[in-house]
């Protein structure tokens, strides 16, 4: 039996995919799993049973996940199962920003009961008189599932797109429209947009790196769109630009104390994967990785441990989170040194980690043996009919 909590609301559709294997307990009982989404996580105290985090969406910098790794806890995301409801937030944030639709229907509420209004109309909306997006060169800033995305729906907009990824793939590439161009480096892309929008995860690499360095090399009257994280933004400098018209109007869907007071900012509260249908994918999405690694200690999309899977198996599994230091080989050494035969193999390295797995027969006595070999984390052995 495996106990499951919830430190945020996940959608039932996804928890319907546990079976009566799968119980839920309350946040303050220890589990082998945890679900989240928003949640701060980095001053937790995780228990010696927990095996595994999962978050419902992209972002994982509410959770520590250098501590989990070296405590053998195997974080999860779902990347790209929220990136249709960021995608359609885009286009509304492309639009709102060189269109002052919003400001229009605050002037349009504001004379309600008015009888003339239909001819006061005519006369007030050219102050509300924008531009239109078809034309305008997109540069896109990152392009893994929700960047593609955007740059696509742009292209289908009428706009020019360029993008870059510093680590930009062949299947990345494949996702795109074969009109996105894609820049060499970050200033080639910056420096003929028109508008910016980014892409990338939160973490310390890109801390700020919307910058006064970077935005000084992009056209006067820019438009900046942020549906990632706020962190991302340097958020003095962007007050600056903004003040100078170096940035013409920035849309940011993390309000913060530092950006409610700037000039021409458009705040969005977070919005950019809430909708049923983003939230549904993401708890699908979450559960799916979880069974897949609880019964059969396969691993995909973890954001601190290697992708390494052997499929279903019959009989017994051991799996090892180890560190990268100690050779997958040498493991299942010990393995055979204990008597055990292992029919099948797999061991991958992240970083400073790694996971291997062994499909093995006769595991008595097997996770002792690991278990006292310098550098092992944590040993599981999985059992199937």
């Amino acid at each position: 039996m495996y106990r499951y909590k919830c430190l945020n609301p996940i959608a039932a559709i996804g928890l319907d995919g546990f079976t009566s294997d799968y119980t839920k307990v309350a946040e303050d009982e220890a589990a082998d799993i945890i679900l989240v989404r928003s949640a701060k996580m980095h001053e937790m105290e995780f228990e010696p049973e927990l095996k595994c985090i999962a978050r419902a969406g992209a972002g994982v910098n509410n959770i520590p996940l250098d501590r989990c790794a070296e405590q053998g806890i195997v974080v999860f995301n779902t990347p790209g199962a929220n990136a249709n409801g960021v995608k359609e937030l885009f286009v509304f944030a492309a639009i709102a920003s060189l269109r002052d639709v919003i400001g229009g229907i605050g002037w349009t509420a504001s004379e309600a009961g008015n009888p003339d209004i239909a001819a006061l109309t005519e006369k007030e909306k050219k102050k509300f008189v924008g531009h239109e997006i078809t034309g305008k060169k997109l540069g896109v800033i990152g392009l893994g599932a929700i960047g593609a995305k955007v740059a696509n729906v742009a292209v289908a907009l009428g706009m020019k797109v360029t993008g870059f990824d510093a680590f930009l793939n062949d299947a990345m590439k494949a996702a795109l429209d074969p009109q996105v161009k894609i820049a060499a480096n970050m200033d080639e892309l910056v420096q003929d947009a028109d508008m910016l929008t980014i892409h990338v995860p939160a973490m310390p690499a890109t801390n700020g790196m919307i910058n006064a360095d970077l935005l000084a090399k992009a056209k006067d009257g820019v438009v900046v769109i942020n549906l990632a994280r706020d962190t991302l933004v340097n958020e003095p400098d962007m007050a600056a630009a903004l003040e100078s018209g170096k940035v013409a109007k920035y849309v940011c869907d993390f309000p913060t104390a530092g950006n409610t007071n700037m000039k021409n900012t458009i705040l969005i509260p977070h919005l950019g994967a809430s909708t049923e249908e983003s939230e549904d994918n993401c708890a699908v999405m979450a559960v799916e990785e979880i069974v897949d690694f609880m019964e059969y200690g396969n691993i995909r999309n973890s954001v601190n441990y290697p992708a390494a899977a052997l499929g279903t198996f019959v009989g017994s599994r051991t799996t090892v989170c180890h560190k990268a230091s100690l050779d997958g080989v040498a493991l299942m050494n010990a393995i055979k040194d204990a008597g055990g035969i292992v029919d099948n193999m797999i061991s991958k390295k992240r970083g400073d980690y790694a996971y291997s797995i062994f499909d093995v027969d006769n595991p008595e006595g097997i996770e002792e043996k690991l278990n006292n070999i310098d550098g092992v984390i944590k040993v599981r052995t999985l059992w199937h009919k």
